[in-house]
């Protein structure tokens, strides 16, 4: 029992020198893939911005196209009745296509003025288009520089991170996948991704706080693992002072 707890100890501080090295490799990349993926969403945002103006711009152009050919429509009814008013037979008749010209004309005028709206929403439609564009292009130099900079970094240390997955992968396989899952879950909730410490001068290696001499002895004794009352990290051994 003895040493199936202390392999267990032993194997779960390796996977926790493996994971710390890798925490220092990501570390060194900061937030730039945070800032690489906050950029490519804001491109995505631009780019769908851009073909919303334009479908609107689209539309709008339609519609004046649509309005043109009613005026056309309107304006062949308009002598077709003007012809009509010199047969009349009696002033009801001529009264009556009298207004029909003149609701004809009524469909002109605000087709007219649909179509300056129209023509006043496609500039500002362009405009807005165009600044969107500028903000898009400057948004894709920076994402360019950003996604160099990154490439440079991880291709410095490439080979180093994919030696550590693999480490990490075998290190794993030697523990228990609840034990890996409670190791991983820790790792998740501290701060500085310490889910396995050892007991320094009388205190627990990740929140310093003070353990215990009897629990230091079970701790020693390796004969199960135990955590931090506090901070709920792994204790795996105990550091002898030197004096």
């Amino acid at each position: 029992m003895e040493s199936t707890v202390a392999n267990k100890l032993e194997a779960l501080l390796k996977l926790q020198t493996i994971d710390s090295q890798l925490d220092e490799i990501r570390r060194v990349r900061g937030d730039l893939p945070e800032e690489v993926q906050d950029l490519e969403d804001e491109i995505e945002g631009y780019e769908v911005r851009v073909r919303k103006f334009d479908d609107e711009v689209a539309n709008l152009n339609e519609s004046i196209v649509q309005r043109k050919q009613a005026i056309k429509d309107a304006e062949v009814l308009i002598r077709k009745y003007e012809e009509q008013q010199t047969n009349v037979r009696n002033n009801r008749e001529y009264d009556a296509i009298t207004k029909e010209v003149e609701l004809q004309k009524l469909e002109i005028q605000i087709a007219e003025k649909k179509i300056r709206e129209a023509i006043y929403q496609i500039e500002q439609k362009n405009t807005d288009i165009e600044g969107t564009k500028h903000k898009l292009e400057e948004r894709r130099k920076d994402l360019e520089n950003k996604k160099q900079e990154l490439n440079q970094i991880v291709s410095e240390s490439e080979e180093e991170e994919t030696a550590l997955e693999k480490d990490r992968e075998a290190a794993s396989g030697q523990i228990e996948e609840r034990l890996v899952s409670a190791y991983n879950r820790i790792r998740k909730n501290v701060r500085n991704g310490l889910a396995v410490v050892p007991v320094k001068r009388d205190a627990c290696g990740g929140c310093f706080n003070t353990v215990p001499p009897q629990r230091q002895a079970d701790i020693a004794a390796q004969k199960k693992v135990i955590v931090c009352e506090h901070c709920g990290r792994i204790l795996a051994g105990v550091e002898q002072r030197v004096f």
